[in-house]
């Protein structure tokens, strides 16, 4: 986008010099519209002046995509795995105002396809992943059942708006897996699409800035150091992910408060921290904000 701005407006500059040096020696013979320039370093569409203006103006003050600005503001990169920018670190500027929550909710990574993914920075509650205690989240889960109706009618009709229903890579994870390409290929090797679901496992670990953490066998090796280096961790509850167990049918991994990741029953009786994931439209547009928590990124 920076570089479209630029590239338009070093050629605006050239026609209008071009423009205005034509205009002065013609300017008794033919209105300023009708002058023309050399728009071929520009990338205008544009051959008079007036037309000129008025298209570079809509070009420079026009909104960029929300995901597009984000990743420019925060330098993120890509990420090796997927097509996906994410954020990484103890606390990166990812705070987000959603459902009229101040930095109620923080951002997991943008998709090139310009969606955002946010995640709830605090529980909604502690719940039973599934009363049936089934790992299976399409089957439903009686927790994708809650998100996708109690809770998502409970959230502002601007915020039901600006969500998207999108792929949720539900597959499961192998415990002790020591290769992070394989369990994200894994992950996503079977799909949910819904409106609201939870983060994976892969997504605890890629948010984490320390390259000595990022496979779940490293990660729970060295968790007390891990642990800070994710803004994901939450000292405070054992919090559900949307990772099922593939070597035993009725668990699901968690994140607990030390910050390591295990399993556990997915059935009735077990109460943990629910942190709800959405992905938005990539038409919301960022109206003000830098991501910190003081001031997170508002968006309409």
């Amino acid at each position: 986008m920076k570089e479209k701005i630029k590239k338009n407006l070093i050629g605006f500059v050239l026609g209008v010099i071009t423009a205005i040096s034509i205009s002065v020696i013609a300017a008794t013979y033919f209105p300023s519209n009708d002058v023309t320039y050399d728009n071929k370093e520009s990338g205008l569409e544009s051959t008079n002046v007036q037309g000129a203006i008025d298209e570079l103006y809509g070009v420079c003050t026009a909104e960029p995509p929300a995901g597009e600005q984000i990743i420019e503001d925060n330098g993120l990169e890509k990420d090796p795995y997927e097509c996906r920018y994410f954020f990484t670190g103890a606390n990166p500027n990812n705070y987000i105002t959603f459902n009229g929550e101040p930095a109620g909710w923080r951002i997991i990574s943008v998709g090139c396809d310009g969606t955002i993914k946010i995640m709830r920075d605090e529980s909604i509650g502690k719940i039973s992943w599934d009363t049936s205690g089934s790992n299976n989240w399409a089957r439903p889960a009686s927790l994708n059942t809650y998100l996708n109706g109690t809770y998502l009618n409970s959230l502002s009709s601007e915020a039901q708006g600006q969500i998207v229903a999108s792929d949720y890579s539900i597959g499961a994870v192998t415990l002790n897996n020591n290769d992070l390409a394989g369990q994200v290929s894994a992950e996503n090797s079977t799909t949910w699409n819904g409106k609201i679901a939870l983060p994976t496992v892969s997504e605890y670990l890629r948010t984490n800035s320390n390259s000595n953490c990022k496979t779940y066998s490293t990660f729970n090796s060295n968790y007390s150091t891990c642990k800070n280096t994710t803004w994901m961790y939450d000292n405070n509850d054992n919090w559900w992910t949307l990772s099922s167990n593939a070597g035993h049918s009725s668990t699901v991994f968690y994140v607990n408060f030390s910050g390591d990741l295990y399993y556990y029953y997915a059935a009735n009786g077990t109460f943990y921290a629910i942190r709800p994931v959405v992905y938005l439209s990539s038409e919301v547009k960022i109206i003000g904000g830098d991501g910190s928590q003081s001031n997170p990124y508002t968006i309409e």
